[in-house]
């Protein structure tokens, strides 16, 4: 592992232990003084990334994102790290999150005051209603809602393999879903720490409006992201 790999993972461990720790106090506070926090946490990451890393972030089309209303983000996943412009850049972003990750002392609870929604992968049609059920809560406000429809991380170039619960929350929210696509695993590891230096880009793609029909909505949600994310892994190699 390369020496700038070896400090940036120390920087993104040791930044979200600490500041994790230090936010404790916040848990006491309106979610929005939370919210600031991981605000801060992202930016220090991108700043490490940056600096430490050799990794540059270039965000585009956030002018694509609808303002004012909610919004289910659907996403590639190459890394730990595609999380992190979400939270730096969007106004008041969310995510779908493994039930094992909840048990992770404070950063647990960090996640569950912010209103991140767990889903069992093994409580099948139940565990898809209660996720549909926390998104319609969360959704009394404007927020984004950020999921993987491939349900976890893949390597840069592997097959598509999108999962049915992005089409169900598309259909039972009844909001437009916006892609998003990224190259982050040309130059991060899964993990989340700088393997190459370079660029990684995350895009945010035109809006899916809501009400089409299962089948088209699938179609057109990978179409979109596996072909901008393929653009976007060809011009960092």
């Amino acid at each position: 592992m390369r020496p700038r790999s070896i400090l940036y993972g120390l920087w993104y461990y040791g930044v979200t232990v600490t500041l994790a720790v230090l936010y404790i106090p916040l848990l006491a506070l309106p979610r929005t003084c939370l919210r600031a926090g991981i605000r801060l946490w992202a930016r220090l990451l991108i700043w490490g990334m940056r600096v430490l890393g050799g990794v540059r972030l270039e965000v585009r089309g956030l002018e694509r994102l609808p303002r004012g209303v909610p919004v289910l983000l659907a996403a590639k996943h190459q890394s730990m790290f595609d999380v992190v412009p979400a939270f730096a850049y969007m106004p008041d972003a969310l995510f779908v999150m493994k039930r094992e990750l909840m048990r992770i002392p404070v950063f647990g609870w960090h996640n569950r005051k912010h209103g991140s929604i767990v889903v069992d992968r093994q409580g099948h049609s139940q565990a898809m209603r209660k996720m549909i059920a926390d998104a319609r809560d969360r959704f009394k406000e404007p927020r984004q809602l950020l999921i993987f429809p491939e349900g976890t991380r893949r390597p840069p170039g592997a097959p598509p393999d999108y999962k049915p619960g992005v089409a169900g929350l598309y259909r039972d929210l009844d909001v437009a879903c916006v892609p998003v696509a990224t190259n982050t695993g040309a130059h991060i590891s899964t993990s989340g720490v700088a393997r190459s230096p370079g660029v990684v880009v995350y895009e945010v793609l035109e809006p899916i409006p809501a009400g089409l029909k299962r089948a088209d909505f699938m179609r057109i949600l990978q179409d979109r992201i596996e072909t901008a994310s393929t653009a976007l892994l060809t011009r960092s190699d």
